[in-house]
C-alpha cells in the first residue's frame, strides 16, 4: 500500500497543512486563519463476535485519528459492506445501533454514508473535525529530550486473533473491548491542554510501527523499554499459544528488515511481537517536552484515560531508529 501512495502527485496546495507526507493520522485542511478542518476515515471487518460491539469498536477506532491530531470530530459518514443475501438486516442493525451510540457519547453527529452488498462485513467512519490551524499536532513535531506517553495497553490484535478461534477467556474479551470502546477524547484534551509536541494514534502498524513513523517525520529517534509498556492482562499468556495474527508477525517482519529497531540483549520473542501487536482502537502516544512531563501525567489522571504510561525519550537520531531496552 505505501509503494501504491507513493503514486500519488504530491500535493501543492497551501491549505494543505498535513497531507501523505508523513504518514500522519489525518489531513488538515486551512480554511481561514482562525480555523481548519480534519478529514480521516478508516473501516475493517469484526474483530468480536457481538455486532453491537463491532459498531462501538469501528465509531471509537474511526474518531481516534482525529482526536490524534488535536482537534475536535463533529460529524461522520458511516461506510458499511454487508453481505444482505447471507446475514439477517438484524445484524447490521445492532452494528448501526452500537456505532451510533459512540458517536453520540463522542458529541458526534452521523449526518449519512453508503453501503454495498459485500461477502464479508465491513463497517466504519468519515470523519470531519476542527482545529486551529496553529494547533495541529501532527506526528511531526517530536523533539529531542521529549518523553514519550503511552495511554491504553497494548494486545488488542492477539486478543482479537483469539477471539476468531475461541479461545480468548471472557475476562481478556472484556477488558479488549472496555479498551477498544474507551474514546481517545479526554487524552486528546490533556495533551492540547498541556502543549504536546507531536502524537500519533496506536493502530494497525503496531506500537513500534507507528513510533517509528512519528520518529521518521520528525528526524529523531527514540529509545523505550519494553517492561514500561502496558499490556491488557492475559495477552501474554494467548501469545504461548500461539494466538498471533498474521499482521502483527508481518509489521515485525517489516521493522526488522528495514533496520528500524535496534533490540537490546534480553528482548524476547514474545515482547518483540506484542511491541508490533496490530492495534484496533489503541491509545494515544504522545511526545511531550521534557519539562511539560509531569504536567502531562497530571492532566492524563483524569476519567477516561485507561493508563498514563511513559515508555521512553525521544533522542538525537535522524535516520529515526527505535531502541528497545
Amino acid at each position: 500500500m505505501a509503494q501504491v501512495l507513493k503514486l500519488i502527485p504530491p500535493v501543492t496546495d497551501p491549505n494543505v497543512l498535513v497531507g501523505l507526507a508523513t504518514a500522519d493520522d489525518a489531513a488538515v485542511y486551512r480554511l481561514s486563519d482562525d480555523l481548519a478542518v480534519v478529514l480521516s476515515v478508516d473501516f475493517f471487518t469484526p474483530i468480536v463476535d457481538d455486532p453491537y460491539d463491532f459498531g462501538r469498536i469501528a465509531v471509537t477506532n474511526a474518531l481516534s485519528d482525529i482526536y490524534a491530531m488535536g482537534a475536535k470530530p463533529l460529524i461522520g459518514l458511516n461506510l458499511v459492506g454487508f453481505p444482505a443475501r447471507a446475514q439477517p438486516v438484524s445484524v447490521l442493525e445492532r452494528i448501526l445501533e452500537g456505532g451510533a451510540e459512540q458517536a453520540r457519547l463522542a458529541e458526534v453527529s452521523i449526518v449519512g454514508g453508503h453501503s454495498i452488498d459485500d461477502p464479508e462485513p465491513k463497517y466504519g467512519l468519515v470523519v470531519l473535525g476542527t482545529v486551529h490551524p496553529e494547533g495541529v499536532i501532527a506526528n511531526s513535531g517530536a523533539r529531542p529530550g521529549d518523553r514519550l506517553f503511552l495511554t491504553k495497553p497494548i494486545g488488542t490484535g492477539i486478543i482479537s486473533t483469539a477471539i476468531k478461534q475461541d479461545a480468548a477467556p471472557p475476562e481478556v474479551v472484556r477488558a479488549a473491548v472496555e479498551m477498544m470502546t474507551t474514546l481517545n477524547r479526554a487524552a486528546s484534551e490533556a495533551m492540547v491542554e498541556v502543549g504536546a509536541n507531536a502524537c500519533t494514534d496506536v493502530t494497525g502498524f503496531g506500537l513500534l510501527g507507528h513510533l517509528r513513523e512519528m520518529m521518521e517525520a520528525s528526524g529523531v529517534g527514540a529509545r523505550i523499554s519494553a517492561s514500561a509498556v502496558p499490556l491488557i492482562p492475559g495477552v501474554r499468556e494467548l501469545i504461548a499459544e500461539d494466538m498471533v495474527p498474521g499482521g502483527t508477525e508481518r509489521n515485525l517482519e517489516f521493522l526488522e528488515a528495514c533496520s528500524a529497531v535496534r533490540w537490546a540483549p534480553g528482548i524476547s520473542e514474545a515482547d518483540k511481537l506484542l511491541l508490533s501487536d496490530a492495534q484496533t482502537a489503541g491509545g494515544l502516544l504522545i511526545s511531550v517536552p521534557a519539562d511539560r512531563a509531569d504536567q502531562l501525567r497530571q492532566a492524563l489522571s483524569r476519567p477516561g484515560v485507561p493508563v498514563v504510561a511513559e515508555v521512553g525519550v525521544v533522542v538525537e537520531d535522524s535516520g529515526g531508529t527505535i531502541t528497545v531496552l
